[in-house]
């Protein structure tokens, strides 16, 4: 079946979408604006480039048609935090998407714990195995629609001590929570790629 996305609805293009360019990791973002911590979970979310190091995340609307708290955030104050999502985190994670008021702190409401470690970002949440501190690049214009992808330069990087498994090869090894369609995985099976004759 061909689906011609031209005279498709929104929520359709997003169903298709996201049911079928699986897995994506979750991008735990944290923002912040006059004090408060905002943190809500993406999952357009994918690393752009380790030249200079780059990701690209793609934040869509609210309900209403305004701006998310986290891009609002971004354009503001050019920052953010962008935490990877281990099992542990699920729960709190997945409240983290509910749309709140500005006023109102995730990580207060659902008990998230944050640790401010990098001077002039936002905090991490603790105890993730990894986190990226961004700066803002660019958005891109699209022409049109409700999701705006931004390019963020990534600045550090923290990886948990309990992450890297070889300091010397720099390999690194932790179970990371993936977005499938309407569900969560956890990607915890390597398969090593064939041998190329």
């Amino acid at each position: 079946m061909i689906f011609d996305l031209d005279n498709s609805q929104l929520n359709n293009k997003y169903k298709l979408m996201a049911q079928t360019i699986i897995p994506r990791p979750i991008a735990w973002v944290v923002t912040e604006n006059e004090g408060i911590v905002n943190i809500a979970p993406f999952s357009y979310f994918i690393g752009l480039s380790s030249s200079p190091a780059t990701v690209l995340l793609s934040i869509g609307e609210k309900s209403d048609g305004s701006t998310k708290d986290t891009l609002a955030n971004i354009r503001k104050h050019k920052r953010c935090t962008i935490c990877m999502v281990e099992e542990k985190h699920l729960e709190k994670m997945h409240f983290s998407s509910k749309e709140l008021d500005k006023s109102i702190s995730e990580a207060k409401e659902f008990e998230i714990d944050i640790d401010s470690v990098c001077t002039k970002f936002p905090p991490m949440i603790k105890d993730v195995p990894c986190a990226y501190f961004c700066d803002f690049n660019q958005e891109i214009d699209l022409g049109g629609g409700s999701t705006i992808p931004i390019v963020l330069n990534v600045r550090h990087i923290f990886v948990s001590d309990d992450a890297i498994t070889d300091k010397s090869r720099m390999t690194i090894e932790f179970k990371p929570v993936a977005r499938i369609g309407k569900s969560y995985a956890f990607l915890d099976e390597e398969i090593e790629p064939p041998t190329i004759p």
